[in-house]
């Protein structure tokens, strides 16, 4: 990869935590600074067991829950007057980050350090760390 590309389409995962809100922040100055496009990426996390059954209540309430972090996000965008995209899929968050932002060809992540997510680890959320080692595309944590 070469140091010197230029930065013309951010991805910001967004989970309605302190982080991820900062996250946006961050992606909405960088985007300013660079003329580039930001997309905020919501993962509707699903139970992945097949002892699992996903009733329509539990997808109903994740829509719900996705609905209203997206809102919170557009307010932010709407204040700062810059364009935010609005994607969301669902599955394992950090697995899904990764593969969205390869495909789609993003220059940058910008994702914040430690999320809503389960896992305790110290100092990283366990979908950060896993977007840090796993992704291809460079990726700006923020706190």
């Amino acid at each position: 990869m070469k140091m010197n590309k230029e930065i013309k389409k951010i991805l910001v995962p967004i989970d309605n935590s302190p982080n991820s809100i900062q996250g946006l922040n961050k992606a909405i100055y960088l985007a300013r600074q660079c003329g580039a496009s930001i997309t905020a990426f919501h993962v509707l996390e699903l139970p992945m067991s097949s002892v699992i059954h996903i009733t329509n209540s539990m997808l109903e309430n994740g829509i719900k829950k996705a609905d209203k972090i997206i809102s919170k996000s557009i307010k932010i965008s709407d204040k700062e007057e810059i364009g935010v995209d609005y994607k969301t899929s669902s599955g394992r968050p950090g697995a899904e980050i990764v593969k969205f932002a390869q495909k789609n060809m993003f220059d940058l992540i910008v994702i914040g350090a430690r999320g809503l997510g389960s896992g305790k680890e110290l100092l990283l959320g366990s979908v950060s760390s896993y977007v840090i080692h796993k992704s291809k595309i460079p990726v700006l944590l923020v706190r």
